[in-house]
Order: structure tokens, then C-alpha cells, then sequence
């Protein structure tokens, strides 16, 4: 049946692979096998910026898996939220390990600047991700901790030095995720029972993850023991070539 009306629906609106434009297909299945099909791998830019957690991607930025993104995120291609999610689910599972405290995954998103207008898209892609991560066992849910604090310029032909200079103190901590980050004289904070993933689109620099660690370590009171900081860790569905292949041997 589903088959079926999938099959009609290709007739009555045709669509094509937004990946490599074959017919009646909005993902086809080898476009798809590029974004999730293979194990997720740490992912570090060069230079590393301080205070980057540990971040693991689904697959390298280029080609099926840039045009996937971009689809979603800048033309509102909103069933594409599916298979975007499960390669990121791919990414926390590989971070995340096995959670040493009781409670769900928090997979915290990095603010979208087109939030405002009613698209968010890497709140989208967590969402997904999330029940992603459910049906497989692995309880999860998003939790948007993170705010703007302050408008920034367009990242794009930006360079590292520049993205950090125009994100440093750009996010903040709403304050309902001030009052859960501080749960820690009980000990039963979720960033000390490593179970807070930063999670967003695509990995650079790293500069917008640096700065979304600072403000969950900033608001948690300032952690400073090794131990708290690993916990704060980070999945995204796709990194830059060269941040994805630096460690793929």
C-alpha cells in the first residue's frame, strides 16, 4: 500500500533524487547510502579550535551529501528530515558510547539563524535523530538549551580566526537549561553522567561548536575538571572533507 501511493504520488507531483536528479524518487538509495550507509568517524578540523568537544560525523560534505543538506536547510525539502536524522543518530550513537548515569541522551541543537523564520532545521534533524535513536533502544530526546544571544555576519568566507571571532559569546543557555546543567551537588547533572550531545548540520571549523560547549560549560558553573568537559560531546551528520579524512586511517 505505502508502496503504492508513493509510486502515484511520483506520477501526480514527479520529484527527482535531490541528489543526483533520478526520477520519481526524493532520496534514491545510493544517495542515501552516501549520508548513512557507512560507520560514523571523529571528525577534527586543523587548526583545532579551543575547546571543541569531541565530534563524530556521518559522512564528509560534498556531492549527494551537500546537496541533501542544502535541500533540507535553504528549500525547505522537509522529507528529507528522515534519512538526515538517522545519519546523525549514526554520529551520537558512536560519541555517546554507553551513558554512565541514569536518564535519557539530551541531544542539544546548535540555534539555526532560520529559526525566526519558522524553519529549523537542525532542531528538525534532532528530532528525527531522537526517534532514531529510540527505536534502536537508546532513549533520547531533544532538549533546546541553546539561544542567540547576539546577531552574528554570515559565516560563509569566513576564515577559522574570523568564525571564532564572530561567534565568541554569540550563544547563551536558556534558562530552563541553566537550572537542569546545574544539577550537580546530588550529582545527577546529565554533563557529569555523559549524556549531553551537541548535535548540528555540518562541521567546518568547528567554531560554532566550540562556542555552544563554552555556554553549556559557562552555564553548568563553569566545569573545569577534566571529566565534566569529556562529557560534553557532539554528533553532526556531515564535516568537511578534510576534518572527515584526517582520521579516517
Amino acid at each position: 500500500m505505502r508502496h503504492g501511493w508513493r509510486e502515484l504520488s511520483g506520477l501526480l507531483l514527479p520529484v527527482a533524487c535531490v541528489g543526483c536528479g533520478r526520477p520519481r524518487t526524493e532520496l534514491c538509495p545510493v544517495c542515501a547510502a552516501a549520508l548513512h550507509g557507512g560507520p560514523a568517524r571523529p571528525a577534527r578540523p586543523a587548526p583545532r579550535p579551543p575547546g571543541l568537544p569531541v565530534v563524530y560525523a556521518a559522512a564528509p560534505y560534498g556531492n549527494a551529501v551537500r546537496a541533501v543538506l542544502l535541500a533540507h536547510k535553504e528549500r525547505g525539502a522537509l522529507g528529507l528530515a528522515g534519512a538526515l536524522g538517522r545519519a546523525l543518530a549514526g554520529g551520537v550513537r558512536a560519541v555517546a558510547g554507553r551513558p554512565d548515569g541514569p536518564g535519557p541522551l539530551l541531544l542539544v541543537p546548535v540555534p539555526s539563524a532560520t529559526a525566526a523564520r519558522g524553519h529549523d532545521p537542525v532542531r528538525r534533524i534532532a528530532a528525527a535523530a531522537a526517534r532514531d535513536l529510540r527505536r534502536g533502544g537508546l532513549p533520547a530526546q531533544v532538549a533546546p538549551l541553546l539561544r542567540q544571544r547576539r546577531a552574528v555576519a554570515d559565516q560563509a568566507g569566513l576564515r577559522a580566526p574570523q568564525r571564532r571571532a564572530n561567534l565568541s559569546g554569540a550563544l547563551g543557555v536558556t534558562p530552563g537549561g541553566r537550572v537542569l546543567l546545574r544539577q550537580r551537588s546530588s550529582g545527577q547533572g546529565p554533563l557529569h553522567h555523559r549524556r549531553v550531545i551537541l548535535v548540528d548540520d555540518l562541521l567546518t571549523t568547528g567554531s560554532t561548536l566550540a562556542e555552544a560547549a563554552r555556554a553549556l560549560r559557562e552555564a553548568a558553573g563553569g566545569v573545569r575538571e577534566p571529566s565534566a568537559r569529556e562529557v560534553c560531546r557532539a554528533a553532526v551528520v556531515a564535516a568537511s572533507p578534510s576534518a572527515f579524512e584526517i582520521n579516517r586511517n
